[in-house]
């Protein structure tokens, strides 16, 4: 059995791990808004989070690093209304297992931080495997007439229907719904992975709460968190998003460019190769989207005075 679920795994835990973190990063704030009804009476998002990366890696040991089983993990910064600093501990359990020390461990990392840095922390943990999976939510030790006791707020993926998510109005509860969809990969057929995935991007473009930034954030990693290796499938995806979109977001060219950025950036070249290559993105925007001068600058990473540079000598060539 093991076996078979190994050979059913089409992308590698890690990248999992990596664009769920991501996720996390990206839209901490309806995260919090998911699991607070009052997030907004009780966080002063206006003053911003800072993600303490250094922090956290400093209280994790090698050898938990080494796994690769915490690279979802955050450790956030994040003000109250009354002007106080609090800091949140994010434990997401991504492998789906059913480790028996997970509530040790996380006890362990709030008091690590706490011995550390003297910050009082509040720890959440996300549970992302099937339904069955335990949830523990508290962790307890009595030695004679001593007793420690350490309860956190504990949620897993399945805590909710796909219809109560769907009822939402919250791009995280899509994010919980694309995980319970990327957890049937290799259990259901491609198809039915692609129609659910195009549901979670209807529904978030539907919306009408997000900016094309974010939107375009989201189904890149909707697109690559559910995973599907047929690549009509992917196509029909990309046209779909297209069509809904009137044309103003096109993933394949979006994925094309990205790719074509991480590679220039990858290599050392001539400087003359470089301005070549932008220009060919530059182009590529230009002839196949629907893409604003700023928006494409944006894309390609250049000024926008590059962009009309290219805009008039394609309108040039075609005279």
């Amino acid at each position: 059995m093991n076996k078979n679920k190994d050979q059913g795994d089409k992308t590698p835990r890690k990248k999992n791990d990596e664009l769920l973190k991501g996720a996390f990063e990206e839209w901490f704030p309806e995260f919090l808004r998911f699991l607070y009804p009052a997030a907004d009476d009780l966080f002063d998002f206006e003053k911003g989070l800072t993600f303490k990366d250094k922090e956290l890696l400093a209280i994790i040991p090698d050898r938990e690093r080494r796994t690769g089983k915490r690279v979802a993990d955050l450790l956030v910064k994040v003000f109250l209304k009354d002007g106080s600093e609090k800091y949140i501990l994010l434990n997401t359990e991504i492998e789906g297992g059913d480790d028996t020390e997970f509530a040790e461990r996380i006890y362990e990392y709030n008091y690590r931080i706490w011995d550390r840095y003297r910050i009082p922390v509040a720890t959440i943990a996300v549970f992302t495997g099937s339904p069955n999976q335990p949830r523990p939510d508290a962790y307890q030790r009595q030695i004679l007439d001593t007793t420690i006791s350490f309860r956190y707020r504990a949620y897993h993926i399945y805590g909710h229907t796909e219809k109560e998510l769907l009822a939402m109005d919250n791009a995280f509860a899509l994010i919980v719904l694309a995980c319970q969809k990327a957890s049937q990969e290799g259990k259901v057929p491609e198809e039915e992975l692609g129609e659910d995935r195009s549901a979670i991007a209807r529904t978030m473009i539907a919306s009408g709460r997000y900016g094309r930034d974010r939107i375009i954030a989201f189904l890149m990693f909707l697109k690559n968190f559910i995973y599907i290796k047929n690549d009509k499938i992917n196509r029909k995806f990309d046209s779909y998003i297209y069509e809904v979109t009137g044309g103003t977001i096109d993933m394949g060219i979006i994925e094309t460019i990205r790719r074509q950025d991480r590679q220039q950036g990858r290599e050392e070249g001539k400087i003359e190769g470089k301005i070549e290559g932008k220009q060919e993105v530059v182009s590529n925007l230009l002839l196949a989207t629907k893409f604003s001068i700023s928006e494409i600058a944006n894309l390609a990473n250049v000024e926008e005075s590059f962009v009309r540079k290219v805009k008039a000598d394609l309108a040039k060539k075609k005279n």
